[in-house]
């Protein structure tokens, strides 16, 4: 994501300034891919370190922050907890407090995640054939459920988004938070712990061209399912967002492609077998500790408050990522 709204600044004529350490697979890519797009400047830093934080932030004294920087994957939070709550609570607790400090004007939106409620297991859900449904929530789950802390991933982003309303709450810090469902579209590099779309795309791409030996796996039962929401749409949200700041400062929204872009894996399957002409094989592994068998957000403070909805239906953003994946190849 923070390629692609680095790309929307550049086409804007934002003043820009990139912060990032350049761990994620492919950021080293999307930097060379945005020096060709104009003129920003970047610094090379660690959320973790307060004092490269600082001074970014004394230095600069930005007008809008785009908060994307974290460690986003399940699976490495219980495989390394200290990093991922260095990375995302500590890390946001940093940013924060260096605006405090240095920069009591500037905005911070927000990008957090659906994991600070927990693996839903409260919830009542129906089996059908390719999905999980929940009957009580058609509309989907607003903000007001209840949060509920059940992974280090689940610990370390509740923990900063909490941290992002309280230090509007005491301090005044004009903050913003977006829970967000799953979010996909190009510049990104999906692994098997991060970007499910991207990554089942990219498999798909595989057997087309002969280039997938053995099945891939897949964790459960494939009905787990979560609303999906294109890049194009979370550039739109995130500037309208900046626009609407003195009317949405201090609130919190639930975000993704709302009931009309849900899918689940198996019948993200079928679109790609659709698309692609091919047949996907692959094999069941044990559920991921604390996933959720649905999420699908309440969009509706969102087109409220900021006057945003989703443009981008789900099988034209799956069009457009396989299109990607075969420029990129």
């Amino acid at each position: 994501m923070g390629s692609n709204l680095a790309r929307e600044a550049i086409v804007r004529g934002v003043d820009l300034v990139i912060f990032d350490n350049l761990s994620c697979l492919g950021s080293e890519k999307n930097l060379t891919w945005l020096y060709g797009l104009g003129k920003f400047k970047f610094v090379r830093g660690d959320i973790r370190n307060n004092g490269e934080v600082e001074q970014l932030i004394n230095t600069e004294k930005p007008d809008m922050i785009f908060h994307l920087s974290g460690q986003a994957a399940m699976t490495v939070s219980i495989q390394d907890p200290r990093k991922d709550f260095e990375t995302n609570a500590l890390g946001t607790f940093n940013l924060l407090d260096s605006v405090r400090k240095f920069s009591p004007d500037s905005v911070i939106i927000y990008s957090s995640t659906n994991k600070v409620y927990g693996d839903l297991e409260w919830l009542e859900y129906e089996e059908r054939e390719k999905r999980y449904e929940i009957k009580k929530f058609p509309a989907g789950l607003a903000e007001s459920i209840p949060l509920s802390f059940s992974s280090p991933y689940g610990c370390s982003k509740g923990s900063a988004d909490q941290y992002m309303i309280d230090y509007n709450r005491i301090f005044g810090v004009k903050t913003v938070v977006f829970r967000h469902s799953s979010m996909y579209g190009g510049r990104q590099f999906s692994t098997i712990d991060q970007g499910w779309i991207g990554w089942f795309c990219e498999q798909a791409v595989k057997v087309v061209k002969g280039r997938l030996s053995e099945p891939f796996t897949i964790s459960g039962n494939g009905k787990q399912v979560r609303d999906v929401l294109h890049a194009d749409d979370v550039i739109d949200l995130y500037f309208s967002a900046a626009v609407k700041i003195n009317a949405i400062k201090g609130e919190v929204f639930n975000i993704g492609g709302g009931f009309d872009n849900s899918l689940s894996l198996l019948e993200l399957f079928d679109i790609l077998e659709q698309e692609l002409n091919v047949k996907l094989n692959y094999k069941k592994i044990p559920p991921r500790e604390s996933d959720q068998k649905v999420f699908i957000a309440d969009i509706g403070k969102a087109e409220k408050l900021i006057g945003w909805r989703p443009k981008i239906g789900a099988r034209q953003g799956i069009k457009k990522m396989i299109e990607w994946i075969n420029k990129k190849e």
